[in-house]
């Protein structure tokens, strides 16, 4: 396996708003909530979004995704913002484990939400706190 590139979040990037996740009932909710942080509207059913909402929102549901089946809760997301992109900030407290990406693997393994956040997002890396892993991504505004 392949480590993610350690390196902190852009840091002129200001918080936006914070979630703190306990389970995956919680992400629907957390991914409408995002919707809205990002586009300043609410979420129709069914609607499509605009690319850039799109790919925060699909990244942000992996990497959450990912803290809360691979991590120690409770799984924080927090979305930062400066004039040029939207950063998303995903922490989880289990320091023993650093990310890692995945080898090659079939598609229905799963695995796939760092690969995903690589792919679609301009930047990605991973720090740790004192008290917490933070997997962060950033996307053109």
């Amino acid at each position: 396996m392949a480590s993610l590139r350690t390196s902190p979040p852009p840091p002129e990037a200001t918080l936006v708003t914070r979630w703190t996740l306990s389970s995956p009932v919680e992400l629907r909710a957390f991914r409408a909530a995002l919707h809205e942080a990002v586009t300043g509207n609410h979420l129709v059913a069914g609607e499509r979004l605009d690319e850039v909402p799109e790919l925060v929102v699909l990244v942000a549901t992996e990497l959450a995704t990912n803290a809360l089946r691979h991590g120690l809760p409770p799984t924080i997301v927090s979305l930062l913002a400066n004039d040029d992109c939207f950063v998303l900030d995903v922490a989880d407290h289990d320091l023993a484990r650093a990310p890692e990406l995945p080898d090659a693997q079939p598609f229905e393994s799963g695995g796939r939400g760092l690969q995903l956040a690589r792919a679609l997002s301009l930047d990605v890396g991973w720090y740790a706190t004192e008290d917490a892993k933070h997997i962060w991504a950033s996307f053109d505004r």
